[in-house]
């Protein structure tokens, strides 16, 4: 039988994860057949749960048992989203074990409504840690002035995290020391580090998105034609050249010493995770946010509908080199 694409890419050095998480993928059947074609984990967001729990009645007989309880609002919602979790991580499991710790991770978001407050993030992913209770959960962390040193704290306390919202290099940059520092804080602690892990998450199409717009203001007060022409060539290209920044900054901190010295005492490293790949504009391509950042070690968490467009017509071809 032949590979999967996904299964191409996790032999390649790039993970799939699914950014997308609802009941019948959980009780059908459906995630163990993805999972069984390569797919390597799975992320979430409040977005998600919000159109997951509100566009069906999948949730409807426990959201009335759980209000007849006298739940509050966010209960009934820390509830709901901890239960999926706690059932993907286990779908997962296997994934985790099978590439010892690397991959088979599942991504729950502290409370957007803390971004700005550190102690509370800090505070919030201690709780929903402990109360998933799976080795394979991760806890999404902004990457926020607030949220850099809540990174940190986390990682310090032996928690997965998966810094997500970095736009820039220099976000990048500080997310990644926030990890390694939370690395070293625990070894001077005397505490150990192998096993931890973190990702640092690259928000992609959005850059193209804002970029793209800026253009098109100059464009329509352009009127040379090979001035708009250079304009309009570079639409569309914002995005993936960050991502390659960004890329490259990875490499660059990966041969530090500093680095290197924590991967000799088991230390993971920290990868980086393309997200927000699915093409926003219908004019470009919509695998373009996969096909252009295929590059290794790394890893795309791809909503489904991207993910199928790549499995039907997508290839495993490096884009970096």
């Amino acid at each position: 039988m032949a590979q999967s694409r996904m299964q191409e890419l996790a032999d390649y050095g790039q993970s799939v994860w699914l950014d997308y998480i609802d009941r019948p993928l959980l009780e059908t059947g459906k995630l163990e057949a993805m999972i069984k074609d390569g797919l390597r984990g799975m992320t979430s967001n409040p977005s998600i749960f919000n159109g997951a729990i509100g566009s069906s009645t999948d949730y409807d007989r426990k959201i009335r048992a759980l209000k007849a309880a006298g739940k509050t609002i966010f209960e009934i919602y820390d509830e709901l989203t901890v239960q999926d979790i706690q059932d993907a991580a286990d779908h997962f499991h296997k994934v985790y074990q099978a590439t010892k710790g690397l991959d088979g991770y599942v991504s729950l978001e502290v409370d957007p409504q803390i971004a700005d407050k550190t102690r509370e993030q800090v505070e919030e992913g201690l709780r929903l840690f402990a109360k998933v209770n799976r080795p394979n959960v991760m806890i999404k962390v902004p990457s926020t002035a607030a949220g850099i040193p809540a990174i940190e704290e986390l990682i310090a306390h032996g928690v997965p995290v998966n810094a997500t919202l970095i736009f820039s290099v220099e976000q990048y940059k500080n997310v990644a020391k926030a990890y390694y520092r939370g690395l070293k804080r625990r070894l001077s602690g005397g505490l150990e580090v192998k096993g931890i892990r973190s990702v640092a998450s690259v928000f992609v199409s959005r850059i193209d998105t804002a970029v793209d717009k800026m253009i098109d203001a100059k464009l329509a007060q352009e009127t040379g034609e090979a001035r708009k022409a250079k304009l309009q060539s570079l639409k569309g290209k914002a995005a993936v050249a960050n991502s390659r920044i960004i890329f490259e900054a990875w490499k660059t901190l990966l041969d530090s010493d500093e680095v290197r010295a924590l991967e000799g005492k088991s230390a993971g490293i920290q990868r980086v995770l393309w997200a927000s790949t699915g093409t926003k504009d219908p004019q470009y391509s919509d695998i373009k946010y996969v096909a252009e950042l295929i590059c290794a070690p790394t890893v795309n968490t791809l909503p489904e509908k991207t993910l199928k467009a790549f499995l039907d017509h997508g290839a495993v071809e490096d884009a970096f080199s």
